[in-house]
């Protein structure tokens, strides 16, 4: 009865899937004081990993990350790597991770990305990227910024690759204007990851409970 009993036990463990692995991302927006926060939401759920941009980190608490998040920065892509064979981080990370989200997504990086552009870690990461795996944006601008014409065309071009767009919503800048442009709020953007992420895998299960 024992080894019935531990035997059930061991196929438990070995059936039971893995937390996805979530590789969050900051961009130079002000909002990206709010990354600590999102990654936070995430840890508990799922793997998490960081990327932030040179300019994310003037807003950006390191402190702020919970212990178990390694956070990756520009100077990690270059230090990491010595000779021919070595691994390349960007890669990496693209292997390691099941799903990106890019939070803050600022403008200039949105039109990086839009414009196939890969002058950094996070845009590196994402011109590499597999695009049968999700990615996620939640954009943070000033609201003449998102209302600018060429933020439409950026979108559109993400929403060629499949990249799926968090609206950003409405509230006072830190800017001091009022209008559309603030960052959908670190709970929104994991809950909505979540649902998706749970969602399909549910279909991927054939659907039954």
């Amino acid at each position: 009865m024992e080894n019935g009993k531990r035997d059930r036990e061991d196929m438990e463990v070995k059936t039971q899937p893995r937390k996805p692995r979530v590789l969050l991302a900051a961009s130079g927006s002000v909002a990206a004081i709010k990354f600590g926060n999102l990654c936070h939401c995430f840890s508990d759920w799922a793997e998490v990993r960081a990327v932030a941009s040179k300019s994310s980190l003037h807003f950006l608490d390191k402190l702020s990350l919970p212990q178990e998040v390694t956070l990756y920065t520009d100077e990690d892509e270059w230090s990491s790597w010595n000779k021919i064979g070595d691994p390349v981080l960007h890669i990496e990370l693209r292997r390691w991770a099941d799903v990106l989200v890019i939070a803050p997504l600022s403008a200039n990086t949105l039109g990086k990305i839009a414009g196939g552009l890969c002058d950094n870690l996070l845009t590196c990461i994402i011109r590499a990227w597999d695009y049968s795996k999700p990615v996620f944006v939640a954009p943070s601008m000033n609201t003449l910024m998102w209302n600018n014409p060429f933020t439409e065309r950026h979108l559109l071009s993400l929403d060629e690759l499949g990249i799926t767009l968090i609206p950003p919503i409405k509230k006072r800048l830190a800017c001091g204007d009022y209008g559309n442009g603030a960052m959908a709020e670190p709970s929104l953007i994991y809950s909505t990851v979540r649902l998706f992420w749970e969602s399909q895998a549910h279909q991927q299960s054939g659907g039954t409970s």
